[in-house]
């Protein structure tokens, strides 16, 4: 069910920017298509990685790769909330289409990126124990958010750590040289690494609610039935009588 709700919201995303490119003639948020692809491919690893662990080959390099290539692309899934920057270039006719298309294709990133951290995170926790899981969250957590300021500022792309491993050191060196260099080095990746953690715990506490338990209704305590006092009509003298003779006897 997960998976068809996922797979809807992205045709629907998709679907609406293809929309807005044969309305407007542009193809300036044709990106959005191919940030929401890179959003999948944490899940499409977070599941490959889950199904290689619990299957008899256990942990093995490959599930090692599986998982590395899961974290390197995990930002891109709540990366696409960075693109409404877009809307702050001026006022246009669009503004309330692009900022629901943007916010669409976000959420929709952002829900599939939780889904695999919760595939990851579950294994983990087989692995090592609850606690270890939920602190296994909190790293990726705050590799995400500098992982997104390496995307959004100094725009690295996932796939530089292989292509441009040279330049991404040179910039993770920078930051780590002078992180205070200005306001955003240092309080974007906290930020948003926050705003990761804190979103992802409030889905995992809404996807697991338990049931309201039904009220139970005290049941209903039996009243006793009156005694049927016989009228006096059918009581006969002689009881009557014998009922007298008996209280005087006992007096």
């Amino acid at each position: 069910m997960p998976m068809l709700a996922l797979t809807f919201a992205s045709a629907a995303s998709v679907a609406l920017v293809v929309a807005r490119i044969v309305w407007t003639g542009r193809f300036g948020y044709s990106f959005l298509v191919w940030n929401l692809f890179l959003a999948w491919l944490p899940m499409v690893f977070a599941l490959l990685a889950s199904e290689h662990y619990h299957s008899s080959s256990g942990r093995d390099w490959r599930f090692l790769g599986l998982a590395g290539a899961w974290l390197l692309f995990f930002p891109n899934a709540p990366y696409i909330f960075t693109d409404l920057i877009h809307l702050t270039k001026g006022f246009y006719p669009y503004f309330w289409v692009d900022l629901s298309l943007i916010l669409l294709c976000a959420l929709t990133g952002l829900v599939l990126g939780f889904v695999s951290l919760y595939l990851m995170q579950s294994v983990v926790e087989r692995m090592l124990g609850r606690a270890a899981g939920w602190l296994f969250v909190a790293a990726v957590a705050a590799l995400t958010g500098f992982g997104i300021y390496l995307g959004r500022f100094m725009r690295f792309n996932s796939w530089d750590v292989v292509f441009k491993p040279w330049q991404v050191y040179q910039g993770i060196g920078s930051w780590v040289a002078d992180p205070w260099a200005n306001s955003t080095s240092l309080a974007f990746p906290l930020l948003f690494g926050t705003f990761v953690f804190v979103t992802y715990l409030m889905l995992y506490a809404l996807t697991h609610l338990q049931p309201a338990q039904p009220a139970m209704i005290p049941q209903r305590t039996q009243v006793p039935a009156p005694v049927q006092v016989p009228a006096l009509s059918d009581c006969s003298f002689g009881g009557l009588e014998s009922a007298r003779h008996g209280s005087a006897e006992g007096e």
